[in-house]
Parts: C-alpha cells; structure tokens; sequence
C-alpha cells in the first residue's frame, strides 16, 4: 500500500448528519459523565459536551482514511485540534466538509501523519467548528515527503492548578463506540493482537472526552459554551479500567495547558495539551473577505443592501447607471459615488461601477470590476430596474422589451460572468429580485410582472447548476419605498416601508449560513413569509391506456384543480416522477419522496 498523493486538497464532503439528544446524552455517557454531570446527559436543560463535536466528524476521518490510502492496520490518532465558533446544539443535523491539507515523512520505520482539516454548520446555518485531525500511520513512511514541523507546548515548572482523577470503566469502549467510532482496535480482541496490542484498547478520543470534562469543571463549571479551543496529542495507548489524572496548569486569562496520565504507571497519554476559554462570541452574519455586486445600488434598497454588506465586512461593488426611472437619460455617477463615499466614510470598502446592465458589455463590467479591485466575487444582488407602466393594450414593443432588458436580461448578464467564477471558487450567493406584481399580478404591469417571474424561473435552474460548487440561489420579493415606488403607494404607508425591513432577510441568502437554495421570500414592513409554486397531487384520467375526451377532463376537473395534498418540487425530474408513479399507485400515495425546496 501507499498514501494516495492526489489526495491532497482534494475536497470531502459535504456530510450530514442528524442529531438529537440521545446522542448527545450517549456520547456524555460514553465518555464518563453521569449523575455528577446531569446537565450532560438529561434532556431538561442538556448541554452539549464540546468534544462531542468529534463523534460529528467520524464520518469525515472515514473519508479520510479511505482517500489517502492508508494502512488501516497501522493506524492511530495522533493529533486533534478543536476550535469552536458557536455552542453545539442539542438537535440539528451537522454539514461537515474539509479536505486532506498535508502528509508528512516520519522515516521508513518510523510511519506517517496524515493532516485534515474539516469545517462543520449546523443546519440552521451557524458555523459551529473547524476540527484539524492528524493520523498517525505506522506502516506508511518512508515515501519521500517533508517533515512535520515542530510544535512546542511549555509546561510551568510547578505543581498542577488542578488535578482531575477519574477510572474509565473496563467496558468503556463498547458504550463509547456506539457514538460513532466503531474501530475494531478498540473491541476486536484478534484485531488488536494483530495490530501489536494485548487486547482493545481505549479510543483515544474517549479519554479526550474525560479530559474535556476535567477541563470545563476546572476552568468554567457548568459552562461548557465558553471553550473555544481544544488541543492536544494522543502519545501512549490506555487500556480500559486504568485510572487516569488529567493535570491542568491555568497560564494566562482565559488559558491553560494540560495532560492526561496513567495514574498507575505515571505514563503521559495525552500531552500538549492547550484549552482557551471566553465569553460566547457575538452571534452576527458577517462577510469578512467577501467581495458583493450590487447592481442598481445608489438608492432606496440596493443603498441600503450595500451599506448594510459593508458594514458587516464585506467589500462592495456599487453599482448604478444613475439614470431616471423608467430608464431614459444620459445617466450619472453621482449616485454610485455617494454611496461609495458612505460606506468609505464609515471604515468600509467600496469602488462604483456606472455600467448598464441592459447590455452584455456591462454586465461582464460590473464583474470585471469587483475582480480588478478585490480579486474575486462571492456575492451578487440583481436588485436594478425601471418601471414602464401601461395597460396591456397601450403597452408598446418599446416599453415592453426596455423593462425586460433590465430586471431580467439585466440579471443574466451580470449573473453569468460571476456565476462562472464563483464555480471556480467553488463559493456563491445570488439573490434575485422578484415582486408580488410578478408572483401573484398587478394591473397595469404586464412589461413588469413578466420580467419578475421569469427571474423566478431563472432562479430554479441556477439553483441546480450551482449545487455542486456551493453556490445558493434565492429570490426576495420586496414591498419598500423607493423611487420606483414613490408615487404609486400612499404617503402614509410610504413611511411604514423602509428598506431597512428588507435587507435582514437579503444578508441571510448572501451569508455563508444561507441554509437554503431556490427558495423565494417576500420581506417589508417587519412581515416575512416564504412564497412557492405547489403541485396538486392530480389524478389519472382515462386510465392511462387511452386518450381521454374533453367530456373525461371535463368531470375530473375539480379533483385535477383541487390543490390539497399538494407539493413542492425542486427539480423538474421530480414532478415527472410523480406523473409515472401516478399509473402504479394511489393518488395519496404519489411521490412520498419529492425533494423539497432547499434540495434536502
């Protein structure tokens, strides 16, 4: 065997997994805790051991383990390293995703380590931690690669600040395994002999469990939000009944180092050990070296999505033609550069664009812009547009076809360019914008309503192509004031409709915590719902080995019509599935495992 070099960067995941108490509750248990650490292992109030993060990532190891190629026999946990942005829930699901990152030589006989590093979310969209794990192989040195760099951890040359006993019991494993890391070293006596051990050993992740307890009762009892960082290495084998000690040495506010021994032997089984611990850090959507386009940006909501996106860190692309409503005049810089120099003004980034982006040149501008200024694109708001209202029968060619070249050719040409980007970087959030005029109608907006259901229907095959690269796709439907608006709604609820109770939901779908894709949103006045497109299940006419009549379609109208029981679909195969399932079973029965409109 031999480590598989392609391996490196190579992307793993994402993996999912669901949760629910219990194993939260199991994995406390597995790893010692019971009536003395209730709060670990009863529903009422549960909090979540941090370590339990580890059972989350068994999946990923396994991945690990299988893409590089690494002798199985020979194989120990070296290294771990936890570091947590947000307390782990209770329940949820966990989305991991990380890669091989290095492979590093220890000698012909001496092994290999092989390095991952993984990120995990949860799925209500909150980045929970990045865990970096380092394999240990026995039997895979000697192949020519670098050598691991040194990592020192100083000790104070002292008595412990605090020393935690504790005895794992001689079962220890077997409970402990049913978390996930189902290793035969650690309850197949044959395979253990063959690996060179007298019998199972201890998961080393086990007793870092233990000491992760012995740290939060040392360090912050009854808190275990406030880790934020968990260290260490695995340096000798434990075997199960053999008391341990976990010594803690605090070196600084917020700090200390650790190890874990054989309280028999004296022997170091964990060492190098690090744990930092802190105030829970402030729960806010940011966008720290991400770079939005927002198009249509020097007034009313695209201003108000700019200034909002920089503030939160990101750097901005404002776009604005500056032109009149309904598209017509010479256009201006004016607009974009005020808003440029607001979001400067307040410690942001920002460069204006003037382009159209009624044109396949100015699309590819605004684009090219954001890339010339800040290297890349991660985000792009299509929120341009005019309004050309006209009955449908006083609506000329001319005001037809100028409100679609903005709201929806306008959206592809800026979305492609950056949409082929943002496959490369394998990173993207777009966010359309649609209106109630397109969703559901209004009088005198045929040009308008047109453009803002189709951007819909745009949305829902973007949302397919851009799954795989970690681009999401949604819509927001706004009710604000803004220039388009301003004499068409009453000057009372004018003042009622401030854009500010739409951008919250807009940061949301441009986040990186964005948990869905495809979906559409209507957002105004502090009110928010999500809009769909439902199927009615339908029925089967004619039975399916003859053409019905129109009389046959006729009498089955209301059961055709009839949208209870209905659905959504996220793709088209979806909704055909459902119509060839419709001749082999019943009615209530057709399509039980349609997706829905996240892609889950």
């Amino acid at each position: 065997m031999a480590l598989n070099m392609d391996a490196i960067g190579r992307k793993i995941g994402p993996l999912t997994k669901a949760y629910t108490w219990k194993d939260c509750s199991l994995y406390a248990l597995g790893v010692g805790a019971g009536f003395s650490d209730l709060d670990y292992c009863y529903e009422k109030n549960l909090k979540v051991i941090p370590s339990f993060s580890i059972a989350a990532v068994f999946g990923f190891l396994s991945h690990v383990g299988a893409a590089s190629n690494v002798n199985l026999a020979g194989i120990l946990h070296g290294e771990q390293e936890l570091i947590f942005h947000n307390p782990i829930p209770p329940e949820g699901e966990l989305i991991t995703e990380g890669a091989i990152t290095h492979y590093y030589d220890k000698g012909k006989d001496k092994g290999a380590l092989v390095v991952a590093t993984c990120e995990t979310r949860h799925s209500n969209g909150q980045k929970l931690f990045t865990a970096t794990a380092t394999i240990f192989s026995r039997l895979d040195g000697g192949f020519g690669g670098p050598e691991a760099p040194r990592r020192r951890v100083e000790f104070p040359d002292r008595a412990p600040d605090f020393t935690v006993a504790d005895t794992p019991s001689e079962n220890q494993p077997l409970l402990y395994r049913l978390s996930g890391d189902i290793f035969q070293l650690h309850v197949d006596p044959e395979f253990a002999r063959m690996a060179g051990f007298d019998k199972p050993i201890m998961h080393g992740l086990c007793t870092h469990g233990f000491a992760c307890r012995a740290l939060i009762a040392s360090l912050c009892p009854g808190q275990p939000e406030l880790v934020r960082r968990f260290d260490c290495r695995f340096s000798k084998p434990l075997y199960p009944g053999v008391p341990i000690e976990t010594r803690i040495w605090k070196t600084g506010d917020g700090k200390a180092v650790w190890r874990t021994v054989n309280a028999e032997t004296g022997d170091v089984v964990i060492d190098r050990g690090v744990c930092e611990i802190g105030p829970v850090p402030k729960d806010e959507i940011r966008f720290d070296g991400r770079v939005a386009v927002v198009t249509g940006a020097g007034a009313g909501l695209g201003r108000t999505y700019a200034l909002e996106l920089a503030r939160r860190g990101a750097a901005v692309v404002v776009n604005d033609l500056g032109g009149a409503r309904d598209g017509t005049g010479a256009g201006s810089s004016s607009p974009a550069d005020q808003v440029v120099a607001e979001i400067r003004a307040a410690g942001g980034q920002a460069v204006a664009n003037y382009d159209n982006v009624a044109t396949v040149e100015g699309g590819a501008n605004i684009v090219q812009t954001a890339l010339d200024a800040f290297g890349r694109i991660d985000i792009v708001i299509n929120n341009a547009g005019i309004l050309r209202d006209k009955s449908f029968v006083k609506m000329t060619p001319e005001n037809w076809n100028a409100v679609l070249a903005v709201h929806l050719n306008g959206a592809y040409h800026v979305t492609r360019p950056a949409f082929e980007v943002m496959k490369q970087q394998g990173y993207g959030r777009i966010v359309m914008t649609t209106s109630a005029a397109g969703l559901y109608g209004n009088f005198g907006q045929a040009n308008y309503s047109a453009a803002k259901m189709a951007l819909v229907g745009l949305m829902n095959t973007l949302k397919l192509e851009g799954q795989k690269y970690d681009i999401k796709v949604n819509t927001i439907a706004p009710v604000a004031a803004s220039r388009l608006t301003e004499d068409i709604l009453p000057p009372d609820l004018l003042d009622k409709l401030s854009p500010e109770y739409v951008a919250p939901m807009v940061m949301i779908l441009c986040s990186e915590r964005c948990p869905v894709t495809g979906c559409i949103y209507n957002a105004g006045m502090g009110f928010y719902n999500r809009a769909a497109v439902v199927t009615g299940p339908g029925t089967v006419v004619g039975g399916g080995d003859k053409i019905p009549t129109v009389d046959d379609v006729a009498a089955a109208l209301t059961k055709i019509s009839s949208l209870e029981g209905g659905k959504e679909y996220f793709q088209l195969n979806d909704q055909f599935g459902d119509v060839l399932a419709a001749f082999s079973a019943p009615a209530a029965k057709v399509g039980p495992g349609a997706k829905t409109a996240t892609g889950k």
